[in-house]
C-alpha cells in the first residue's frame, strides 16, 4: 500500500466517522514556542486551550511536520528523521478515550479489502500511563486485547504535554510487533526496535504548571472539557504495510536515495558509511523542499539557518560519495514528484523552490572554495608548528562559520596526515547547544496565563469588529482586568485592560498596528492607548483612566483617531501594491515575508532568490504611483478560500486561513487575502516614496516608504537638500552628480599625497634608527618605540630597516603606541632565521608586557596591545628572549 493511499484511507475513516477533513497547515505559524510546526495538533491548539470556540467538534488531518533536535544524528542511524507526516484525530469535548481507541483498532485491524490497514491484531500491542486502569480496561473491553499484550509505563513515555504550562493528559500508544527477528520478546519496555510505536491517542483532560506531569509532578487542574489529540506516524505505518526495514525505504523517501545513487554510481546497502549519506540526503531533500515551499529561505538564524544547514549537508553528503557538480534541484525535482500529489504547492510553487536551491547550492560551493583555504592555513599552521592535530576551536570555525560539517574536517584532515580534536570540538559544540536551548526556553512564553481572558472570551463571546465602517460606536463594558486578575472597576491615573461587546478599534494583526482613540461615557473618560487580540477573537483594549472611574457594563462611546487611522490604511493600501508591483518584477517566487503598517510609513518584506536591483525598485515605485492615477476603487468581501484562490487572490506564506476569507481587491492590479483597514479609492495615497532598501537575510529583502503627506515632506525636504547643495557647489542640481565625484576624486588623490608624505617621513628616521642598534648574543637588534605610526608605516619602516641591516643576523621590533591601543611589528633577516629565530615566535615573550596577541611567519610579524605604557617593558623583555636564544 503506497503512502499516498496510507493517508488517504486515514481521512477517508475519520471523515465517515463524523469528522471534519482539515488541511495541513503550513510549516511556520505564529507561535513563539515553535520554530516549525512539530505535531499534528498544532493548529488547533486555540480550541484545546479554549482560546476560540472550535468550528467543528471533531476533526481530522494529515499535518507536515519537521523536527530539528539533533540534525547531526540524521542517517547514522534509521530511526531519525526530521520531515514526517503526522495523521490524527481530534475531539474538542466531543468523544474521549472509548471513541478514540475503538476508531483507531477498527482502522489498523479492518482488512484492506473494506477500507483499513489490515493488521494482524495478534501482533499489535497498547501501552497506558501508570494507573490509567481505565484506559487499560477500555483497551481489553473493546478490541480483546489480552492484558499481557497492554504494559503500563510512566510520565517520560505515556504523558503528553507542549513543555510548558497548558493542556497535557496521559497517553496510551500503538505497537507493531515486527518479530523475533528484529529484537528481544518483552512487549515495548523491552525493545522499541522489535515493537515499533505507530499510534499515539492522548487523553488531553488536565492543565499542568511550571513542573511537568511527565516528570511525576501532579497536573495543577482539569481542562472544561475532555478532548482527544491522536497522532499516526504515517510514514511508520508504511514501513510495516511495504514490508520494507525502515522509513528510508518506503515509496516516497527511496526515489530521493535512487536518484543519489544514479548520481554516485554507488549502491544502498553497500557500505555503512555511504548508507548514512544516502539517509542524510533523502531525509534533508524532504525537508528542504517542504520548507522552502512554505516560504522559508536559507538564512543565518532561526528557521532560515535550520534550512541552510540541510542544504549544505546534502551537498556534502553527495561530495563524500564522488559527486561533484551541482545535484540539490534534481533531488527537489524527486521530491516535487513524489510529494505533489499530496501537497500541490509543491507542484504550483516550484519554480521558486528550484531557484532558491541553485542559488544556496552555488553560494555554499563558494564557501566550500573559501573554507578550504581556511582550512589549508589551519593544517599548515599546524605542521609547521610540529603537531599533528587540528585544534577543536578551528574545527568549529570551520563547522560555524563555513558550514563544514565534523566529518567533512576530519576526511579533509585525513588526507592531510592530520587528526582532529575531536573532544575539543565536542565541548565548543555542547556549548552552542545549551546556549541554543537557553534562547528556545526563553521564547517558550507558556498559556497558563491567559486563563481570565478565556473566561471572558467562555461567558461573553467574541468581540464583534465594526471598525470596517465605523469609527465610532457605542458598547458595553464586559470585562476590567488589572494584570491580568479581574477588577470590578478602574478609577483615574490608572492604566488597565477592559473587553467592549462591540469595538471600532482596529486589533493589532497582520502587520497593521493598533487603533487608539477615546472612550467616553457619564462622567469618565478614557485614553485608547494600545489594543490587542490577546487570545482569538477577543479584542482587549488597554486604556489610561484619565477622568471619572469606569467599571462593568458601563455604557461607552468609543472614537477611533481618524485622522491616524487613514494614514495607517494609506500605508495598509501601499503595501498592497507594492507586493503587487514586486511581484510583476520578479514572479510569484517574490512572495511577502513580513510587513509594518504603521501612520505614514509601511515596511515591506520579500523573499527573492537573486538580488534586488536598485533599476527594478525605481520602476516599482514608478508603477505604484502611475497606478494611483487611476484612482480605482477598493472593495473587500468574505468568500471561501478555494474560491478566493480562483479568483487570482494571493496568500500569504505563514499564515493560517479559515474557510471563509476577506478578500481586498484594488482593481484587477491587486487581490489579496486581507483582514485589515483600507482606504476607500487608492487615490487617497496620494503619493508612495520608497527610502529605503537592504536585505536582511539570505533570500530576503526589505524595502520601506512613506505614503501620502509623509512622502510629501520627504520630497521636499529632499529638494531642499539638493538645492544648499547646489548652492554650495556652485552648479546647477543636474549637474551635482559630476561635481561631487569630481571633489571626491581630488580628495581621495590629495589623501594619497599625505600618505606618501607620511610614508617618505617615517622612512627618513631608519637610518637613526639603525644607528641605536644593539648586538646581543651575535644578532644585531633594533628594538624602539616610535609613536603614532599606522599599520602600514610601521611595515614599511621595519623592512627598510631590516634592509640596512643586510646579511647579518638581525631583528627588527617597532612598538607604536597611538592613544589607548599600540601596534607592533617584528621582522627578521635570512641569517637571524637561519640561526633559529623566528619573528612569530618572538611575539609571545612580550606580549604579555603591552596586552597584546599577534603572530606571523618566521621573516615577519605583527599585532596589536591595549597597554600602550608597557611598550619599553616589551623591548626589555624582546631583548632578553634573544639573548636566552644566542
Amino acid at each position: 500500500m503506497d503512502t499516498h493511499e496510507i493517508t488517504d484511507r486515514f481521512l477517508r475513516h475519520f471523515e465517515g466517522r463524523g469528522h471534519t477533513r482539515v488541511p495541513s497547515a503550513p510549516l511556520i505559524l505564529d507561535d513563539p514556542n515553535l520554530l516549525f510546526v512539530n505535531a499534528g495538533m498544532v493548529q488547533f491548539k486555540p480550541y484545546f486551550l479554549g482560546e476560540a470556540p472550535p468550528p467543528y467538534p471533531r476533526a481530522t488531518s494529515v499535518q507536515k511536520c519537521v523536527r530539528t533536535p539533533d540534525i547531526d544524528e540524521v542517517g547514522k542511524t534509521t530511526r531519525h528523521n526530521t520531515f514526517f507526516q503526522m495523521a490524527g484525530n481530534f475531539s474538542f469535548g466531543d468523544y474521549f478515550k472509548e471513541g478514540a481507541i475503538e476508531a483507531a483498532w477498527e482502522l489498523i485491524t479492518k482488512p484492506q479489502s473494506e477500507g483499513g490497514f489490515g493488521l494482524d491484531p495478534d501482533r499489535i500491542w497498547a501501552t497506558v500511563y501508570n494507573d490509567d486502569s481505565e484506559a487499560a480496561g477500555l483497551w481489553r473491553k473493546l478490541t480483546g486485547l489480552p492484558g499481557e499484550r497492554i504494559q503500563a509505563r510512566d510520565g517520560k513515555d505515556n504523558y503528553w504535554d507542549m513543555g510548558v504550562p497548558g493542556p497535557g493528559g496521559p497517553c496510551s500508544e500503538i505497537y507493531y510487533d515486527r518479530g523475533p527477528a528484529y529484537g528481544r520478546e518483552g512487549g515495548p519496555v523491552a525493545d522499541e526496535d522489535r515493537y515499533i510505536e505507530i499510534w499515539n491517542l492522548v487523553f488531553m483532560q488536565d492543565v499542568r504548571g511550571d513542573l511537568s506531569p511527565k516528570l511525576g509532578h501532579p497536573p495543577i487542574g482539569e481542562l472544561p472539557k475532555k478532548n482527544i489529540d491522536t497522532g499516526m506516524g504515517v510514514e511508520r505505518v508504511a514501513t510495516i504495510l511495504q514490508g520494507v526495514e525502515n522509513v528510508y525505504e518506503t515509496d516516497l523517501v527511496r526515489p530521493v536515495i535512487g536518484r543519489a545513487e544514479e548520481f554516485s554510481g554507488r549502491r544502498y546497502g553497500g557500505n555503512h558509511a555511504d548508507d548514512v549519506r544516502f539517509r542524510v540526503i533523502a531525509d534533508h531533500a524532504r525537508t528542504g523542499v517542504m520548507l522552502i515551499g512554505d516560504g522559508v529561505t536559507p538564512g543565518n538564524d532561526g528557521r532560515g539557518y535550520v534550512l541552510r544547514r540541510l542544504l549544505r549537508r546534502i551537498i556534502r553528503s553527495t561530495r563524500l560519495l564522488g559527486v561533484q557538480e551541482p545535484v540539490l534541484q534534481e533531488f527537489a525535482k524527486v521530491v516535487r514528484d513524489t510529494m505533489g500529489p499530496t501537497y500541490p504547492e509543491l507542484v504550483s510553487g516550484f519554480d521558486r523552490i528550484n531557484e532558491v536551491v541553485r542559488i544556496e547550492e552555488e553560494a555554499f560551493l563558494s564557501t566550500l572554495t573559501s573554507g578550504s583555504r581556511i582550512f589549508d592555513l589551519a593544517a599548515e599552521e599546524t605542521k609547521r608548528g610540529g603537531g599533528d592535530v587540528l585544534a577543536g576551536d578551528k574545527a568549529f570555525q570551520l563547522h560555524d562559520t563555513y558550514g563544514f560539517p565534523i566529518d567533512l574536517t576530519l576526511e579533509m584532515a585525513a588526507e592531510q596526515g592530520l587528526t582532529v580534536d575531536e573532544a575539543g570540538f565536542r565541548t565548543l559544540m555542547d556549548e552552542q547547544r545549551k546556549r541554543a536551548k537557553a534562547d528556545a526556553a526563553a521564547r517558550k512564553t507558556g498559556h497558563g496565563d491567559l486563563s481570565e481572558y478565556r473566561k471572558v472570551l467562555e461567558q461573553h463571546g467574541e468581540t464583534e469588529f465594526l471598525g470596517y465602517t465605523d469609527l465610532q460606536a457605542e458598547a458595553k463594558v464586559v470585562a476590567l482586568l488589572e494584570d491580568g486578575q479581574p477588577v470590578r472597576s478602574v478609577s483615574a491615573g490608572k492604566k488597565a485592560e477592559l473587553v467592549l461587546d462591540r469595538t471600532p478599534f482596529y486589533a493589532e494583526s497582520g502587520g497593521q498596528v493598533a487603533d487608539t482613540g477615546v472612550l467616553l461615557g457619564d462622567g469618565v473618560e478614557l485614553k485608547v492607548l494600545d489594543v490587542q487580540k490577546v487570545v482569538p477573537g477577543l479584542f482587549v483594549h488597554r486604556v489610561e483612566v484619565v477622568d471619572g472611574e469606569v467599571g462593568l457594563d458601563t455604557r461607552l462611546t468609543g472614537s477611533v483617531d481618524a485622522h491616524r487611522r487613514l494614514s495607517i490604511e494609506r500605508s495598509h493600501s501601499a503595501t498592497h501594491l507594492v507586493h503587487a508591483a514586486v511581484r510583476g518584477a520578479y514572479g510569484k517566487r517574490a512572495a511577502q515575508a513580513g510587513s509594518l503598517n504603521s501612520p505614514g510609513r509601511m515596511r515591506f518584506d520579500f523573499t527573492t532568490p537573486g538580488s534586488v536591483s536598485a533599476d527594478v525598485l525605481t520602476e516599482v515605485e514608478q508603477e505604484v504611483n502611475d497606478y494611483l492615477q487611476t484612482n480605482v476603487e477598493v472593495n473587500s468581501f468574505t468568500t471561501t478560500k478555494d474560491k478566493a484562490l480562483e479568483l487570482g487572490a494571493v496568500a500569504l506564506f505563514g499564515e493560517k486561513y479559515g474557510n471563509d476569507v476577506r478578500v481586498v481587491d484594488m482593481g484587477e492590479y491587486s487581490r489579496e487575502l486581507c483582514g485589515g483597514t483600507h482606504v476607500d479609492r487608492i487615490g487617497q495615497l496620494g503619493l508612495v516614496k520608497l527610502v529605503s532598501d537592504a536585505s536582511i537575510g539570505s533570500g530576503v529583502h526589505r524595502v520601506e516608504a512613506l505614503v501620502g503627506s509623509d512622502a510629501l515632506k520627504y520630497v521636499r525636504k529632499e529638494q531642499l537638500l539638493v538645492s544648499q547643495l547646489a548652492n554650495t557647489f556652485k552648479v546647477p542640481s543636474d549637474q551635482l552628480p559630476g561635481r561631487i565625484e569630481d571633489v571626491l576624486t581630488r580628495l581621495k588623490n590629495a589623501e594619497k599625497e599625505i600618505a606618501q608624505l607620511k610614508t617618505q617621513q617615517v622612512l627618513g628616521s631608519a637610518g637613526a634608527l639603525v644607528d641605536k642598534a644593539q648586538e646581543i648574543g651575535g644578532v644585531t637588534v633594533v628594538a624602539e618605540v616610535v609613536p603614532d605610526i599606522d599599520g602600514n608605516g610601521l611595515r614599511a619602516l621595519a623592512s627598510d630597516i631590516r634592509g640596512r641591516l643586510g646579511a647579518r643576523p638581525g631583528v627588527v621590533a617597532l612598538f607604536s603606541p597611538a592613544g589607548e591601543k599600540l601596534s607592533f611589528v617584528v621582522a627578521t633577516t635570512k641569517a637571524a632565521q637561519d640561526k633559529g629565530i623566528a619573528a612569530g615566535k618572538l611575539v609571545p615573550s612580550f606580549a604579555g608586557k603591552i596586552g597584546g596577541r599577534g603572530g606571523g611567519k618566521p621573516d615577519m610579524a605583527q599585532g596589536g596591545g591595549t597597554n600602550p605604557a608597557g611598550a619599553a617593558d616589551a623591548v626589555t623583555a624582546l631583548r632578553s628572549a634573544i639573548a636566552g636564544i644566542g
